[in-house]
């Protein structure tokens, strides 16, 4: 029996060893290939002093786990009566490693059947109570302005704070000899982020003796629509659209 192809992983290293083992789990081999690296910030001068205000805001929502643990090596305690809003069940178990849960604080996120997107967050949001309050996101350096416009459209008073810094990796020898390996033959690559797509091509690009054109090969597994079309305006043909979620990610490897 024929060897079934490589699973590649491009997620940040620290969120993507859960993913992985559930990839070994069902037989597939998975390769850690971290598209992202996630850094804190080199002055945090400015976060610190938004975070210190957090009792003045009705919602204060995250963008990411990382956001999370950006903000929560300085947050001590969670203000009571401020509310928060996250995209995900990833996000929902950052939130509970910091002591924060439905138990002691309210909690919004879409549902289980919804995309873990920001417009998902804000159509499960009552909008219009937000009017006239202050409202906080906290994400990376760089991100869409979807939601913070979508806030500032009901008439909140928005706030937009960055926590930490997210970047492709440098080229490097083990870097260079990852991508060869993976590039050798088609494999399935799961891709969480538009951004990551593409940082990867930038890098193909950087190797010596490979071509773009070896991407074509391969096949993309994507949680979202935004990201096909990213894949599909840089030329990847190949891509499976599954929606949000790692259950969905690994159906899609099974089907």
């Amino acid at each position: 029996m024929p060897e079934l192809p490589a699973v590649v992983i491009t997620r940040p290293r620290a969120q993507a060893g859960e993913l992985a083992a559930a990839v070994a789990a069902l037989g597939r081999r998975p390769v850690l290939l971290p598209l992202l690296e996630i850094a804190p910030l080199p002055d945090q001068t400015n976060l610190k002093a938004v975070l210190a205000g957090l009792a003045g805001y009705a919602l204060v929502a995250f963008v990411s786990p990382n956001a999370i643990d950006a903000a929560f090596s300085h947050i001590v305690a969670w203000p009571p009566g401020v509310a928060l809003a996250v995209l995900g069940e990833g996000s929902r178990a950052a939130l509970l490693a910091h002591g924060v849960s439905d138990a002691n604080a309210r909690i919004a996120s879409p549902g289980p059947d919804a995309a873990s997107d920001s417009e998902s967050l804000l159509r499960t949001l009552d909008l219009g109570a937000l009017a006239g309050q202050q409202v906080l996101i906290v994400r990376g350096e760089s991100g869409r302005e979807l939601m913070a416009d979508g806030f500032a459209a009901a008439g909140a008073i928005v706030t937009t704070v960055a926590a930490y810094q997210r970047r492709v990796p440098r080229m490097c020898a083990e870097l260079a000899a990852t991508l060869h390996g993976v590039l050798a033959a088609p494999n399935d690559w799961i891709v969480t982020s538009s951004e990551a797509l593409r940082g990867l091509v930038a890098l193909v690009e950087q190797l010596d003796g490979m071509s773009v054109s070896k991407l074509q090969q391969q096949h993309w597994i994507v949680p979202h629509a935004r990201i096909a079309e990213t894949a599909r305006a840089l030329g990847l043909a190949r891509v499976t659209l599954t929606g949000s979620g790692d259950v969905r990610l690994l159906a899609a490897l099974q089907s």
